[in-house]
């Protein structure tokens, strides 16, 4: 199951847009506004409409700055470091998410959609 359409429809929902206007590339707070409050509410929606466990830290990435803070303070390399916090996310998105860093939140739409993903639980019998 792909989780975008639904996850676009509660971002649309909840911020008050247009569907399309959405892609997997948008990013949620530098550019769809979301506020604390807004990302409680997907949280609970994307719970409740995917049938997932939601942990709000991991979804929206609200911990990166402090991961890569800890992984320079113990010697880490920074992307393995993320690569053990959010190991749903891609090696390329990591890079991304690296270089990305000064120009504001990072967290895009498809990072809810990966994090959808890797939470959905197989279906029976396989």
């Amino acid at each position: 199951m792909n989780p975008f359409p639904t996850i676009c429809s509660i971002l649309a929902e909840i911020l008050d847009l247009d569907p399309a206007d959405i892609t997997p590339e948008t990013y949620v707070i530098r550019t769809l506004k979301a506020e604390s409050i807004d990302l409680l509410e997907i949280g609970v929606a994307m719970q409740h409409k995917l049938g997932i466990a939601v942990d709000d830290d991991l979804l929206f990435l609200k911990n990166v700055r402090i991961v890569l803070n800890r992984a320079a303070r113990d010697n880490v390399e920074a992307l393995s470091a993320l690569k053990a916090e959010y190991p749903y996310l891609s090696e390329p998105r990591l890079h991304e998410i690296l270089d990305g860093l000064s120009a504001g939140p990072v967290l895009q739409v498809r990072d809810l959609v990966a994090y959808a993903e890797a939470a959905t639980p197989a279906p029976a019998g396989n």
